[in-house]
């Protein structure tokens, strides 16, 4: 692996170097920027030029000034968060300044913006040849979130949930298939292992993040084996301008127990933009919480603090580079006794993390933006120690080392072809992830090295209309005998404006590495229970196809959207998890094994509704998701419950809504909601006499936010927010009681009813 690290740095390197350049051509542009239906001046507006690395931001009156532009013609991007983007030709001259005014429209559902992850380059959503899902820093503060899990719940076909009582484990859920079937992306970067999955969604905080883009269904003949579900890609925040901002979210519930999060980011541009670096910073402190008063935790005690900072350099008009680092330190603990040891406890799941993480990428383009260039590497390093014992147990300790690391480099060329454009993409990747998990008292001594190397090609044809997208990856994975290849197929088709079908077809597949997400021992009815794998267990392979419909329509003040989208996945050889009695030790055994096969299928419906009215603001929002999660032939996971085809954890049912009323210019109320229909959850021995099924109850999670902005001095301002989460309390009501319980037996919404403060300083 060094030396392929090695070749990679030196091409790096020579791609920078041979790329800084200046121009000096005195050839200016100024102007400003206003507000349609007001007449305002817009501040801090970004106004670039397309196809380069020039640009700048409006000053606090409107105004904008770029200079030494590259001559001939040229088109001005003028974006803003809230409003429509803006793409306008101008002539650029030697030794001539030219002027341009723009005027933005307020468009609040923002569904023409840029996203990166549909093709691996930039490109407007309704463009894109599958839909994209972005979760914006508006929602998270609209949301009060304060890290990534708690945001993904809201949108159509998505669902986060806990799953361990003790310890907090969450699992994403996308279009009804678990969370080993996504692949979560750090910048477009697979470094999401299966351990950093376990925990990952809660240590990734808001703070750092500058939104969410999703999407549904088959991903692998882009970014890779387990991207069978779905794509997550957490993509970090950029300087745009100067600015400091510090906020504070503390939360109480009914028994006392609080969650205190704590953020401050600035960012920071040299004058002439060539340089900048965002930097974050957060501090989460959660005490645990006991609903029940048994004296044991449903939601666990957490500490987590994260620290970083992503910075750019242009080396030159069509070059930069872009880098970024982050530390997080991760402390949790469920079960109880908190003030004795882990093995003095009836019952501990205690971890630490440290994690180290960052990114680096170099970037070219031509001046005739026809060819495109990107360099990049990326690592993430996970320490870890924990526990997971029960009945004051000294052996359950145990130390985890996880390193993973992604090279490679992309190259994309635009060309006319007849009355369509063309893009045609290639890259070269390389994956490694090496494992050592220890528990030595339990005889657990796991070392896994997982070598990916995989090439891709895709190439779309499009115009206003039309768009064709075929494309393939070609992986050998080397806990595979041979290299496998995933296909896919898209179609876009634009009969109106604002009407946008597409249909699609991909494959995908799953190595059989030894943990995926299990890499979590959980505490049972006093006991432990150990996975391991089926020595027979094979590859899972998927063939996924999709229809959808994306209508979009403007009536001057009210903006509507209205999506659906019909998905059906097929999985061959699906894993399975089957339990298998216990050891001498008294340990519960499971064996993940295959199952002949499953399917998933469904509909995802959302609408979303804007009015807008001089200070007034009305939008909302809502998606629901009918899903049916099916094994073909009955599956029996406990010899003590009948076998059923039907999947575990899965609702046949379930969504979102979102609601943001702003009746005057300073203050708004924002509502939100997430109901989820019945499932089957398993329920083990222990606190009940055998294994069980049960049926769980629909439940409705509702939440209220109201904010008020102070405006201190110019654009300087203060937020007050205070509001309700889980207004109904419809936390679990029949939860295992005592040592013995079912630490794995919730689900439901992930917090009681809690009242939270917020205070937010932009400077």
């Amino acid at each position: 692996m060094k030396s392929v690290y090695r070749i990679f740095i030196l091409f790096f390197v020579v791609l920078v170097c041979g790329t800084i350049s200046a121009q000096d051509h005195d050839a200016h542009l100024v102007g400003h920027v206003t507000d349609e239906k007001t007449g305002e001046h817009l501040a801090y507006v970004n106004v670039q030029i397309k196809g380069t690395n020039i640009g700048t931001v409006t000053d606090e009156s409107g105004h904008y000034f770029l200079k030494d532009l590259p001559l001939g013609r040229q088109t001005v991007v003028v974006s803003y968060v809230g409003y429509e983007t803006a793409e306008l030709p101008i002539m650029v001259k030697e030794n001539e300044t030219t002027e341009l005014k723009v005027v933005l429209h307020e468009y609040s559902q923002q569904l023409n913006s840029v996203v990166v992850t549909a093709n691996r380059y930039a490109t407007k959503r309704q463009e894109t040849a599958t839909i994209v899902n972005v979760l914006s820093p508006q929602l998270f503060e609209m949301t009060a979130v304060a890290c990534v899990a708690d945001a993904l719940n809201f949108q159509p076909g998505l669902r986060v949930e806990s799953t361990c009582g003790n310890c907090g484990k969450t699992e994403l859920r996308i279009n009804g298939l678990q969370g080993q079937y996504s692949q979560i992306l750090m910048d477009s970067r697979p470094v999401f292992s299966s351990l950093a999955s376990v925990y990952g969604l809660e240590q990734v905080p808001a703070a750092m993040i500058d939104r969410i883009e999703v999407v549904r269904g088959g991903g692998s003949a882009m970014y890779g084996a387990n991207a069978i579900g779905g794509v997550v890609n957490i993509i970090t925040k950029e300087p745009v301008r100067n600015f400091v901002n510090l906020a504070n979210t503390s939360s109480v519930n009914e028994r006392g127990a609080y969650d205190i999060n704590t953020e401050l980011n600035a960012s920071v541009m040299s004058e002439n933009r060539k340089i900048g670096a965002y930097l974050f910073a957060s501090h989460r402190s959660r005490s645990p919480y006991d609903r029940d008063n048994d004296g044991y935790t449903e939601v666990p005690q957490l500490r987590t603090t994260t620290a970083g900072a992503r910075a750019f350099f242009k080396t030159s008009a069509y070059s930069k580079i872009v880098a970024e680092y982050h530390h997080t330190t991760d402390y949790r603990r469920g079960g109880d006794c908190f003030e004795l040891p882990p093995h003095e406890a009836n019952i501990t799941e205690q971890l630490r993390h440290n994690i180290d993480a960052g990114s680096l990428a170099f970037d070219w383009f031509s001046s005739d933006n026809k060819h495109f260039l990107s360099a990049y590497t990326a690592i993430q390093n996970i320490g870890r120690e924990s526990y997971f014992g029960a009945g004051k147990d000294p052996n359950a300790y145990g130390a985890s080392k996880d390193l993973t690391a992604n090279a490679g480099a992309q190259y994309r060329f635009s060309y006319p072809c007849g009355k369509m454009n063309g893009d045609l993409s290639a890259g070269l990747e390389y994956t490694y992830n090496g494992l050592h998990d220890q528990m030595i008292g339990y005889n657990r001594d796991l070392k896994q090295d997982v070598h990916v190397v995989g090439a891709y090609a895709q190439n779309e044809w499009k115009n206003d209309r039309w768009s064709v997208l075929v494309g393939a990856r070609l992986e050998k994975h080397n806990l595979l005998f041979k290299p496998v290849c995933t296909p896919r197929a898209t179609l876009r088709y634009t009969p109106l404006e604002g009407l946008v079908l597409r249909a699609g077809y991909s494959s995908g597949y799953r190595a059989p590495q030894a943990y995926d997400e299990d890499l979590h021992v959980a505490a049972v009815g006093g006991q432990v229970s150990l996975i391991s794998l089926d020595p027979d267990l094979r590859p899972e392979y998927s063939h996924s196809g999709k229809l959808s419909l994306d209508w979009y329509r403007r009536f001057d003040r009210i903006e509507v959207n209205l999506t659906g989208e019909g998905f059906y996945t097929y999985l061959k050889d699906v894993f399975f998890l089957r339990e298998d009695g216990h050891d001498a030790a008294g340990n519960v055994l499971m064996t993940r094994t295959n199952a002949s096969g499953a399917w998933v299928g469904g509909l995802n419906l959302e609408g979303k509704f804007s009015y807008q009215q001089s200070n007034f603001t009305f939008n909302i929002s809502a998606g629901y998701t009918f899903q049916q999660s099916r094994y073909v032939e009955a599956q029996q996971w406990s010899p003590n419950v009948a076998a059923q085809t039907r999947m575990l954890r899965t609702p046949d049912n379930y969504g979102y809504i979102l609601l943001d009323i702003k009746p005057v210019r300073d203050f708004s109320i924002s509502v939100n909601g997430k109901a989820t229909g019945s499932m089957i959850v398993p329920h083990l021995a222990g606190y009940v006499a055998q294994d069980e099924e049960t049926k769980t109850p629909t439940f409705w999670d509702l939440s209220v936010r109201l904010a008020y902005d102070i405006h201190l001095y110019k654009h300087y301002c203060m937020e007050i927010s205070c509001g309700v989460k889980n207004v109904l309390d419809q936390f679990q009501r029949d939860l295992d009681l005592g040592a013995n319980r079912d630490a794995g037996y919730i689900y439901g919404p992930t917090q009681p009813r809690t009242y939270f403060v917020g205070l937010s300083l932009k400077l």
